[in-house]
């Protein structure tokens, strides 16, 4: 049995001021006509599972939005975090009740924030992947072949090629967080780095047993939740269990320690709305490698991003700049700065304006 997990709880911090506290990411229509990043995620899954078996991860604030939004997955099919914990927490609970529903059940981990254009070839990998998975204790993830040095993903440095499989599969060597510009040409030019996708795919079982070994102190939280689910007592027992928590990533918590992780290629068309430079992903660039969605006109600009709602946006001598221009914000951004949006937010808490957060 093959399961889906959607990773939908995060508020998208560093999308400000497109992404917003009462409308995440997730909920988020980046192109006339188009759906959002969350039912393409589940359409695009819908491929390869049926939709009864696709979960969806989130908090209570998102819940009803999510049901709002992809009124196809049942209810139950939806896992609510009582507080925000990380990846780490988010899939320990998922793979839990997955596994009571599904016993046995392989569970594939797909962000809500990637734009993925080739369908085809990204279902036919993960077909392999779950192949890989099924073989044996086997933590598997896709890479990216790096195409320029970027310095806003992670890296997986591959190993030895596996030789039990027709097609490439790697051990993992060590995974890398995001490295500065230098390192990042290295990585391009040696050809054994990949981009972390954040896209996994493993038993329940392992990824259980995985957590219990790395992570003891989420295992025994688990096992707590575990005994009183669908019982009065489950509402009560999960968020005391979720305070003690440490937030803790997947990667860092388990992936970053482990030496059975391996990694298949994925040779699609990928792309990481993670923060603003994602929305180069979005729309082809124009002649002066700059990315425009909603009305503009400009004079000699070049390699910018522009996102406009409603005005008309004119700009002269622009470079290397980012422009967001929402029903109530604007942001002005150097490119190399994006990374550093959630600085302003913090601004806007400290100042007291958490309207436009």
């Amino acid at each position: 049995m093959i399961n889906v997990l959607i990773l939908a709880g995060g508020e998208g911090t560093r999308f400000w001021p497109l992404s917003r506290r009462n409308r995440p990411k997730q909920f988020v229509q980046l192109l006339d006509n188009q759906k959002n990043m969350l039912q393409q995620t589940v359409e695009r899954i819908n491929n390869l599972v049926p939709i009864e078996n696709i979960f969806i991860a989130t908090n209570t604030d998102y819940k009803q939005k999510i049901q709002e939004q992809v009124k196809e997955i049942k209810a139950e099919n939806i896992i609510i975090e009582p507080l925000k914990r990380n990846t780490a927490a988010a899939i320990g609970l998922s793979a839990l009740f997955i596994e009571s529903k599904y016993p046995g059940s392989i569970m594939i981990v797909l962000p809500i924030d990637h734009l993925i254009n080739d369908e085809v070839n990204f279902i036919e990998t993960i077909k392999r992947a779950i192949e890989v998975a099924s073989s044996g204790e086997k933590l598997v993830t896709l890479g990216i072949k790096p195409t320029y040095p970027e310095t806003g993903y992670g890296y997986i440095h591959i190993g030895q090629i596996d030789q039990d499989f027709t097609y490439q599969v790697f051990k993992v060597k060590r995974f890398i967080e995001k490295p500065d510009r230098a390192k990042a040409e290295t990585f391009l030019k040696t050809g054994n780095y990949f981009w972390n996708s954040g896209i996994f795919i493993w038993q329940n079982q392992v990824i259980l047993e995985s957590i219990k070994k790395n992570i003891p102190q989420l295992y025994d939280s688990l096992q707590k939740i575990k005994r009183v689910i669908n019982t009065d007592w489950f509402g009560k027992v999960i968020l005391e269990e979720f305070k003690e928590l440490t937030a803790v990533s997947i990667d860092s918590g388990i992936l970053e320690k482990v030496d059975n992780v391996y990694v298949l290629p994925g040779y699609f068309a990928w792309g990481d709305l993670g923060n603003l430079l994602g929305l180069k992903y979005v729309k082809e660039q124009d002649e002066r490698c700059n990315t425009i969605i909603g009305k503009h006109l400009g004079v000699d600009t070049e390699n910018s991003i522009i996102y406009n709602q409603d005005k008309l946006i004119t700009t002269i001598g622009l470079k290397n700049m980012i422009i967001i221009n929402t029903e109530d914000v604007i942001l002005i951004c150097d490119k190399k700065r994006a990374q550093e949006v959630k600085k302003i937010r913090e601004k806007l808490e400290k100042c007291g304006l958490i309207e436009y957060l």
